[in-house]
């Protein structure tokens, strides 16, 4: 059962991230402040993101350098009511721990996400943020850039991220679907469209697309992480 005074654990993966932490200290800063617990899962990063961290004064746990892996590992050093995972490029809307708290304060509701929204110059990226809100609010499919939140006990009971190096988002998401739908807040989590940029728009848009069709027709993860490369 979830309290209104319930706290999260925020667990965000990350790998050579130095640059961008500084700002992503101060974004979670009110957050530790509220008394959340922010742990931060380093894969094996070769800057100085580790020693920012603890700099910084905030948790890093060691992994090998896996999304799945790295949120499983900070799931288990995680000591609050709700998981909530964060890519390390995510930026949380105004007051997300209280949207989040009040809507799971519901017992039938287990699990949920943000819309997104996506940054960028780039005129698509708007539309990509939207296409992925209006999907997921469809499907019940959420994908890890739209800010992931669970509680804890249930995450623990369905084992958890798969061990796979690609769309381990898509298949956790599937997993929760079937026993509950997901919460869809309308409220967006920002992510930076830097992936999109630096690949371009297009081919971006396209590659994810095509990599999706080929997961939901039974491709191995692993090859699919090969093209994603």
């Amino acid at each position: 059962m979830i309290r209104m005074t319930s706290k999260l654990s925020i667990v965000i993966p990350i790998y050579n991230e130095s640059q961008q932490l500084p700002e992503l200290f101060d974004h979670l800063s009110p957050y530790r402040e509220r008394g959340h617990q922010i742990i931060f899962v380093d894969g094996e990063s070769e800057d100085n993101s580790v020693e920012l961290i603890d700099q910084a004064g905030f948790v890093v746990v060691p992994s090998t350098r896996s999304r799945a892996a790295q949120m499983n590992n900070g799931a288990r050093q995680a000591t609050q009511d709700i998981l909530l995972f964060l890519h390390a490029d995510t930026r949380l809307p105004e007051n997300a721990d209280a949207l989040i708290v009040s809507a799971l304060s519901n017992p039938r509701q287990v699990w949920g996400r943000f819309d997104a929204h996506i940054t960028g110059d780039h005129f698509l990226l708007t539309v990509v943020g939207k296409m992925m809100s209006m999907r997921s609010r469809l499907t019940g499919i959420a994908t890890g850039d739209q800010g992931i939140f669970i509680k804890r006990t249930f995450f623990e009971n369905i084992g958890g991220y798969a061990s796979q190096p690609l769309m381990e988002d898509v298949e956790i998401s599937r997993r929760l679907v079937r026993l509950a739908k997901p919460v869809c807040l309308r409220e967006c989590v920002s992510t930076s469209g830097r992936r999109w940029i630096h690949r371009g728009v297009m081919k971006t848009i396209a590659l994810m697309w095509y990599l999706r069709f080929l997961y939901w027709r039974g491709v191995d993860p692993k090859e699919l992480a090969k093209k994603y490369r």
